[in-house]
């Protein structure tokens, strides 16, 4: 008879940048990629354009706190969201957030679970270091995983350093150490492993100037920046090196004038299958790009 596999329950908490190209699905074939013995169980709550005060505000507390959330919480959330709604009918999130909460409400029992691993998204909430608004919701989040005996996991987002244009010359590194420092900083106070994109994409320009990171068309991340992105979580869920797995592409969600499914918003292929050699690289420079933000903990 067959031994069951191991279970990982992952939620990841964020807007498109998580959404875009499927992320938290890459990461969980990344992760039965290379530990075959593991059943990794990813879900989402994402909020187009969202960063995590907007997600307090919304009520994604609540699925955090999936294991001892009571029916009269999530009613009192709902009745706050259509109070939300009622004040302001342009509020899209609040309508989106209520509609979520009342078809949750009725599967509460049988949704409930605690989490192994909780991924928290930031989203230009992060630029102004330890007086962000991502360094005082994340620890509110982090409190409520924590407590349940979850991992936390910071997915540090870059998109002002993500370059659409191949590089002629090498990017400033300032900007992204300085970020840096705070990221790590609030990683220690609360006691989290880090996606450290910022470093990571630095890296990339660094060594292959000749890769993009985001769409001409479009600023989100590109195949090449969610293939590095997918990479540094799982890197972050083991702590290990991405080298080696075989994992090999990447295909986005949105389309070419939102129409042409098989085209991305350049109008290239949607699916970006990477050469093994590109494949080797990016692997790499996830873990050196880790390697340099942890050296650069430790110093803190």
């Amino acid at each position: 008879m067959a031994l069951a596999k191991e279970t990982l329950d992952v939620l990841f908490i964020g807007n498109s940048y998580t959404a875009r190209h499927d992320l938290a699905e890459v990461v969980e074939a990344m992760a039965e990629a290379g530990h075959p013995d593991l059943d990794l169980r990813v879900e989402t709550v994402i909020y187009g354009g969202r960063r995590l005060v907007d997600h307090w505000r919304l009520g994604t507390a609540n699925f955090v706190r999936l294991h001892e959330l009571t029916v009269g919480e999530e009613e009192a959330t709902i009745a706050q969201l259509e109070k939300m709604v009622a004040e302001d009918p342009e509020d899209r999130h609040a309508k989106s957030a209520l509609n979520r909460h009342r078809a949750f409400l009725p599967k509460l029992e049988e949704q409930r679970k605690k989490w192994d691993v909780v991924v928290l998204q930031s989203y230009r909430d992060d630029l102004e270091g330890e007086a962000s608004l991502y360094a005082e919701y994340a620890p509110k989040f982090a409190e409520l995983i924590q407590e349940q005996g979850a991992r936390v996991i910071l997915y540090e987002t870059s998109p002002n350093t993500q370059n659409a244009e191949p590089l002629t010359e090498a990017p400033d590194p300032a900007p992204v150490m300085e970020k840096e420092k705070a990221i790590a900083a609030l990683a220690d106070r609360i006691d989290a492993e880090v996606a450290p994109m910022s470093m990571i994409a630095l890296k990339c320009q660094q060594q292959r100037p000749d890769l993009t990171l985001r769409f001409v068309n479009d600023a989100h991340l590109n195949h090449t920046m969610a293939y590095l992105t997918a990479c540094a979580i799982y890197a972050a869920l083991f702590e290990e090196s991405p080298e080696g797995l075989p994992i090999d592409s990447i295909t986005d969600i949105r389309f070419f004038n939102n129409t042409e499914r098989d085209k991305d918003r350049d109008g290239k292929p949607i699916t970006r299958t990477f050469s093994e050699k590109d494949r080797a690289d990016l692997q790499r420079i996830v873990r050196e790009g880790r390697e340099a933000f942890q050296a650069l903990r430790a110093r803190e």
